[in-house]
């Protein structure tokens, strides 16, 4: 007997086929843990590729911006630095070389559930401790906190207008087709009160699950001290529509086509999570394009440093800037949010908001 899983598309037909319609979260959910536990879906061979992969220069920007938080703040020791999602361990080992200059060696810890990245992880880090979650990160000490790419892979809860009020979006089956249908259950009171009067057919897009660790993320800095970077693509407010997708070998495809064989993500609600986050004791310094922010923080002068010291490597250095700054690559579409415990200075970057 092989030891091959059942194709996840043929454990959802059974389970629907059992017991009715599932919902979108749960869907993107399982089809994310399958995916990733799978196969390392970053860089050329991957399925995408994500900042710190496409140059040296983000990672060490954003070990340049902790470690002036960590400066202005007083030096605290002991101190620790978070990543959530820490794909091959490229960002931190960049940001950690960059704080390592100016003073800064904090205990490394890697929030992350996958074998096959945890290993990849720890060639580059050696160091890291790792942690399937949140909670058991320690409790003593200001916390440095990174998480790139991460919020987007979350899954995501979608309400749609119907004809007798909002509904939660399933996934149900048409055939053997996976096809959207509208679930039973009334879910006018977790639609934002703007929304609930929104035409037939409107739809919302909420992420209890980003909520929540932006919740956690929050409570920790206001108890512990200590500052985050939150960066991903989305929007400063919540916006009407689906933005549900899945990629695949580098192309958008239909994200139900081939589920736990793509990485399904959805944009990410700043607005919304940059609330959560004051309600959890925080300080929300402001949300600002990756562009705006990586200019900021000097990438201009950090690639023609890159280019003095080779030459040969400038039209690769500078279109790898390009890319993460222009507005038609990832400068606009993604954001930068800072967050920070009450008493730390506000970072750079942040300063107009």
């Amino acid at each position: 007997m092989s030891g091959t899983p059942m194709p996840l598309a043929d454990v959802f037909r059974r389970l629907i086929r059992e017991t009715g319609p599932i919902s979108l979260a749960q869907f993107m959910a399982e089809s994310n843990a399958r995916y990733y536990a799978a196969a390392d879906p970053f860089g050329r061979e991957g399925d995408f590729v994500t900042a710190p992969e496409i140059s040296q220069m983000f990672g060490e920007l954003i070990g340049l911006w902790l470690a002036d938080m960590w400066l202005r703040a007083g030096r605290a020791a002991p101190v620790h630095y978070v990543e959530l999602g820490p794909g091959r361990g490229t960002l931190a080992r960049d940001a950690l070389r960059t704080m390592q200059r100016y003073g800064l060696d904090p205990q490394v810890h890697l929030v992350e559930t996958s074998p096959l990245l945890r290993k990849m992880q720890a060639e580059a880090i050696p160091q890291a401790r790792y942690h399937d979650d949140l909670a058991t990160l320690p409790d003593g000490g200001p916390l440095l906190v990174v998480a790139n790419e991460f919020l987007d892979a979350l899954p995501i809860r979608q309400l749609v207008r119907a004809a007798e009020g909002w509904r939660e979006r399933m996934v149900g089956l048409d055939g053997d087709r996976f096809v959207y249908v509208a679930g039973s259950a009334p879910m006018d009171a977790a639609v934002p009160p703007d929304w609930r009067t929104a035409r037939q057919g409107a739809i919302v897009e909420t992420s209890p699950a980003a909520a929540a660790i932006v919740g956690e993320v929050a409570g920790r800095l206001a108890n512990q001290g200590g500052a985050a970077l939150i960066i991903d693509y989305g929007h400063s407010d919540m916006r009407g529509g689906s933005t549900f997708q899945a990629v695949r070998e580098h192309r958008k495809v239909d994200p139900f086509s081939a589920p736990g064989e793509a990485d399904m993500t959805a944009h990410v609600d700043f607005g919304t999570l940059a609330r959560v986050a004051e309600g959890h004791g925080a300080h929300w310094m402001g949300t600002v394009t990756q562009g705006d922010w990586l200019r900021t923080l000097g990438i201009e002068t950090r690639a023609e440093a890159l280019v003095a010291r080779a030459p040969h490597q400038r039209a690769a250095v500078h279109a790898a800037r390009d890319r993460l700054v222009a507005s038609e690559h990832m400068g606009s579409l993604f954001k930068v949010m800072g967050l920070a415990a009450p008493g730390w200075p506000i970072g750079v970057g942040f300063e107009e908001n």
